[in-house]
């Protein structure tokens, strides 16, 4: 579960890091919190789980004057086929410089309340690579290739590529996961943008602020490279959401191939905004 989610950190939910200036009208991306409770979506035969449920719940502040810290928390339980259980919970906090020459990471993961794997480290941009300080699981330091984006990086290229209306984008990125060594190979599928107003039942707190607000339906793909073996590459898994041009995601299909998982926005706030003099 620790891969998929810091990849949802990274790439679903820190649209809301992008700096006003890029979006058509100059339209303002809210620090909020947002609250997803999970459920099973599908499952093959070969995965084994009977069920799943859990909750995703994630916090943004920050401006692009001083960068942006991201707070998230995602807890599952599966059940097998046999009625066995499993609680996985995972704990990541981050912070990305606004110019992404710098981001920072700290990922713990809990089986049964136990802690099972640890990553901290920094990475930052040094001439023509980026350099990777690991602290976690050990001690190293990693170079990984000066075309890969840090998160809010690559969300900034999904988005304004969603603005300007081009459908696909391919990017590599790092986000700090598993050992903090891998760069993942990404595929961005953006639709056709809608403004229209829209109903959004279930849901507490300020989500009547989305209304009429753009959107997108995008899907990324995650690939490892690898595990490249020619031929036509399978992603490691695949998201699928609704992206506001105010930084919320909602509607989340997580895919891993043998099985899936969704998530519906349950509760939504917004922070006060921090004035960004420049």
């Amino acid at each position: 579960m620790k891969r998929l989610s810091v990849a949802l950190l990274g790439s679903v939910l820190c649209v809301a890091s992008l700096p006003e200036a890029a979006l058509a009208g100059g339209s303002a991306l809210a620090p909020h919190r947002a609250v997803y409770d999970m459920e099973l979506d599908q499952a093959e035969g070969q995965s084994g789980i009977a069920s799943l449920s859990g909750r995703m719940v994630y916090d943004f502040s920050g401006n692009s004057c001083d960068g942006y810290s991201v707070s998230f928390r995602f807890v599952t339980e599966f059940q097998d086929e046999s009625g066995g259980s499993q609680v996985t919970d995972l704990q990541t906090t981050s912070f990305e410089a606004p110019d992404a020459k710098a981001y920072e990471f700290l990922s713990k993961t809990f089986v049964n309340q136990k802690l099972t794997e640890s990553t901290r480290g920094k990475a930052k941009q040094s001439d023509d690579v980026k350099l990777v300080d690991l602290a976690e699981p050990e001690k190293r330091s990693v170079l990984i290739t000066d075309t890969a984006l840090f998160p809010t990086e690559h969300l900034k290229r999904v988005i304004s590529s969603a603005l300007d209306g081009t459908r696909f984008v391919a990017a590599d990125v790092y986000d700090g996961s598993e050992t903090g060594d891998k760069v993942f190979s990404t595929t961005a599928v953006i639709g056709a943008v809608r403004d229209d107003a829209e109903t959004i039942t279930g849901a507490a707190g300020q989500v009547e602020k989305l209304d009429g607000v753009k959107r997108w339906p995008v899907t990324i793909a995650y690939f490892d490279p690898s595990q490249e073996e020619g031929g036509e590459q399978t992603p490691v898994y695949q998201l699928t959401f609704v992206l506001y041009e105010n930084g919320v995601s909602r509607e989340l299909i997580l895919d891993y191939g043998d099985f899936a998982m969704k998530g519906k926005l349950t509760d939504l706030k917004f922070y006060d905004s921090e004035s960004c003099p420049n």
